[in-house]
């Protein structure tokens, strides 16, 4: 009976690869296949964050480009008249205007 404990053992220790082998492949498996922590979700997950902070910093920087015309238009009056004049394509008599496009 030792004789065959030593072949077992020497075998297990030989082929001691195959079990790490295993528990990877396993890993890999569930990393790649599992719905909820597949590696693939994750990165798309990743990409839509990238994207939406993209668009807030975006945002912002419209909004504090709207909050300065805002300040701006409030306190000059020659603002307000050359932002009425600009948007609605008005002109004194004495002005040429020239649309570019």
């Amino acid at each position: 009976m030792s004789k065959t404990i030593k072949k077992a053992n020497f075998w297990i220790r030989r082929r001691s690869h195959l079990p790490l082998i295993a528990i990877c492949t396993l890993v890999v498996l569930v990393l790649f296949f599992n719905e909820d922590t597949s590696i693939a979700l994750n990165m798309e997950y990743d990409k839509e964050i990238n994207e939406l902070t993209q668009e807030i910093e975006q945002c912002r920087d419209s909004a504090a480009y709207y909050r300065s015309q805002r300040e701006a238009l409030i306190h000059g009056e020659d603002n307000l008249e050359h932002l009425a004049r600009e948007k609605f394509h008005m002109q004194r008599p004495s002005e040429d205007v020239y649309i570019l496009k």
